[in-house]
């Protein structure tokens, strides 16, 4: 595992209900962020990602965010919401280097999918391609909005065990909105809740 820089560090951030936010995820680690709808989960990766207003700080390998501009931190610190957005009309010409056959063949997805227009894919296939196009473009922090949301459990469990190993090997700094336990059993090094408006730490498997 890489373990080059001190990745991702938060202090104090205060942003829309949260407040005295502080975390650290250090490079190759997976860190699960839950809590209640509504409690400022995707806004906070927001926030992060320098897309919504917010107060406190914000580090990647030690340098501010506020020293970098903004499409570059951007570039470094990757958000995949929900619904990733799509601009091209084909799949392959959002891959800035070209797409990789195999890791498509990885998460589940044709080989000729890069070819396809992005009209052609499903939910679920949309949510994987974005995934890849993330990770293609090798950010040293990934923040993750629930990135396995419209699949089904086998596939859930091949993303999962795919973004693990891409994770570790390069050293990135993850950020991962869960809500399902058992996943955050599957994949987190830590697991943090947000409880009125504040972060805890919680466990990373059930007590039962």
């Amino acid at each position: 595992m890489s373990t080059s820089g001190s990745g991702l560090q938060v202090h104090d951030l205060d942003c829309g209900i949260l407040s005295q936010i502080s975390l650290t995820v250090r490079p190759g680690e997976i860190v699960c962020l839950s809590g209640p709808s509504g409690s400022g989960k995707s806004r906070l990766l927001r926030a992060i990602a320098d897309l919504d207003p917010h107060a406190g700080e914000i580090r990647l390998d030690g340098e501010p965010q506020t020293d970098v501009p903004a499409y570059r931190w951007r570039r470094r610190v990757m958000l995949l919401p929900a619904e990733a957005p799509w601009w091209l009309e084909r799949v392959g010409a959002h891959f800035p280097d070209g797409p990789d056959a195999a890791a498509f063949e990885a998460l589940g997805l044709p080989a000729d999918a890069p070819d396809w227009p992005v009209t052609r894919l499903s939910s679920g296939e949309r949510q994987r391609a974005a995934l890849l196009r993330a990770v293609a473009r090798e950010p040293r922090a990934l923040l993750l909005d629930e990135p396995t949301a419209n699949l089904d459990a086998t596939t859930t469990e091949q993303v999962e065990a795919w973004l693990r190993q891409r994770i570790a090997d390069r050293g990135i700094a993850a950020l991962w909105v869960a809500h399902d336990m058992a996943q955050i059993a599957r994949v987190a090094d830590a697991h943090l809740r947000i409880t009125e408006h504040r972060l805890e730490p919680a466990p990373c498997r059930s007590s039962s």
